[in-house]
């Protein structure tokens, strides 16, 4: 485990940064995150340098997550514990009237970041899985 920040994933490098509302939960798990891992070669030859997932859970969550989905080092998993990033861009989704109880977490998005500058957002409704994913980026690039 380690720590970073958005300016050192995104300084001089073309980023794609997604979040997703949850660890473990069905879309992220079963759509969302393995489409990235997936079309990772196809982003990488358009020139993202960095591809990485945000999800307010805690980093040994993220950890086993990755592990479990037997993702390699296409995709980098990111914990954003506390929610604070999600915070700060105005991405929180408040899920606490869910019955399973998932708190607040973050909307689910995607985005393209060159150079620190965020040049699409593609920010989702609620838990919607409509034009976050990895082909809706490589439309973009």
């Amino acid at each position: 485990l380690q720590t970073t920040t958005v300016s050192a994933l995104t300084a001089g490098k073309k980023s794609i940064l997604f979040a997703v509302p949850g660890a473990f939960t069905p879309t992220c798990s079963q759509k969302h995150l393995p489409g990235f891992v997936e079309k990772a070669g196809e982003l990488k030859a358009k020139g993202v340098d960095t591809i990485a997932c945000i999800s307010v859970n805690d980093a040994f969550v993220m950890r086993a997550w990755k592990e479990n989905l037997g993702v390699g080092d296409e995709v980098m998993l990111l914990s954003d514990g506390n929610g604070d990033f999600t915070r700060a861009i105005g991405c929180e989704l408040d899920l606490s009237d869910k019955p399973v109880g998932l708190g607040v977490r973050s909307r689910r998005y995607a985005l393209l970041a060159e150079d620190g500058v965020v040049k699409v957002v593609n920010l989702e409704e609620g838990g919607a899985f409509t034009f976050s994913g990895a082909e809706d980026m490589l439309k973009v690039l």
